[in-house]
């Protein structure tokens, strides 16, 4: 008896469903759309209660593989049990609301195909947010060593953009730890890196839904927990027992965006910031192109921390310049314009003093 040959696809693309009615149609169609075409799709429906379950069963493309979960596990599970069932040789990322452009599967198997030392690729995106197309903040130019060296710090990568190698994903146990709730990701990509290069292609080829308002306390208090632990574990060599509370600081004030609450805290996220890339060039040893690359990008975070200090009004501008680290000056910015933030903050801390003075009960 001669059994059927089954053809093993290229590419797995992996995707966790839940309530997605709204949104589910138009991602699948971008990747009817693709113009790489050897490809499957494994969707894990985690017990959907509206009408996503019935939009998943019409697909008629035989490259869809849908999976009905009995109970509701979370996307972590609902991933995870995705990634085990994948067959392909690469394994693509993609959340339900996410958007691939036409060119994406192709331009990552070409790349992970000329780069075998690649683990992960991902690639430049567009956030998409009411409607409306922007740009995405991330460093527009990047090269491994960049991607790497900015995973030291804060996440560089958008998940739906990923694409990485199904023999080392699957080796993973688990592929994403539920115990990094919300950072399972960021968790990914630094257990990755043990086993390869992580690069991203510069071209656009995704955009990501933003749901402005759409992350609860709850949420974020989880997120930034899970991503402390990702950092005080990769960088307990570097600061010890006072890992964690580095790592606390580059989850609220690089990652996070918040700004730093006074000039002793600023100082303290500078030198956080220069004793890892000091770290991370004595043990890269990158060329003179990705080091400047690396400096330069470093500035420009740097000189958004210091606005956004200013701009809050919790430093003034002679603070800024005092406890600035070597290497990174001014950042981007030019004086001007941080006297500019200053100004700003200026009016900020008069205006809370204001408030605090007409708060007070008349004698």
């Amino acid at each position: 008896m001669t059994l059927p040959v089954v053809s093993v696809p290229a590419v797995s693309v992996i995707m966790a469903a839940y309530n997605g009615a709204a949104v589910i149609g138009e991602t699948i169609a971008t990747l009817i759309a693709q113009r790489f075409t050897d490809f499957e799709v494994v969707i894990v429906d985690d017990c959907s209660t509206d009408s996503t379950q019935q939009m998943l069963r019409s697909i008629s493309d035989p490259r869809f593989r849908v999976i009905e979960s009995s109970t509701n596990q979370g996307p972590v599970h609902a991933r995870n049990q995705a990634v085990a069932l994948a067959r392909g040789r690469y394994i693509a990322a993609l959340d339900q609301d996410d958007l691939c452009h036409p060119d994406r599967l192709a331009a990552q198997v070409a790349y992970l195909d000329a780069h075998p030392a690649t683990v992960l690729v991902a690639t430049a995106t567009r956030q998409l947010r009411n409607g409306a197309i922007r740009a995405s903040a991330l460093p527009p130019v990047t090269s491994p060593a960049l991607v790497e060296w900015m995973l030291c710090i804060c996440n560089p990568i958008v998940w739906s953009s990923v694409m990485l190698r199904s023999n080392v994903a699957q080796s993973l146990t688990p592929f994403t730890r539920p115990d990094r709730l919300y950072a399972e990701d960021f968790d990914l990509y630094h257990r990755l890196a043990a086993k390869g290069r992580i690069a991203q292609i510069d071209t656009e080829l995704l955009d990501y839904r933003s749901h402005g308002g759409g992350a609860s306390q709850r949420f974020t208090m989880t997120m930034e927990a899970s991503a402390t632990q990702v950092l005080a574990e990769r960088h307990r060599p570097q600061f010890g027992d006072a890992a964690e509370a580095r790592a606390a600081l580059l989850v609220q004030h690089v990652m996070g965006h918040k700004p730093v609450p006074d000039r002793a805290t600023l100082a303290a996220l500078g030198d956080t910031i220069m004793t890892l890339q000091t770290a991370f060039l004595e043990h890269l040893r990158p060329d003179e192109a990705d080091t400047r690359l690396i400096r330069w990008e470093t500035a420009r975070l740097w000189a958004r921390i210091g606005r956004a200090a200013l701009r809050s009004g919790s430093i003034g501008l002679a603070d800024a310049l005092a406890v600035r680290p070597d290497h990174l000056g001014l950042g981007y910015a030019s004086l001007d314009g941080l006297i500019l933030s200053g100004m700003v903050g200026g009016v900020r801390r008069a205006q809370r003093r204001g408030a605090q003075w007409a708060s007070q009960p008349t004698p």
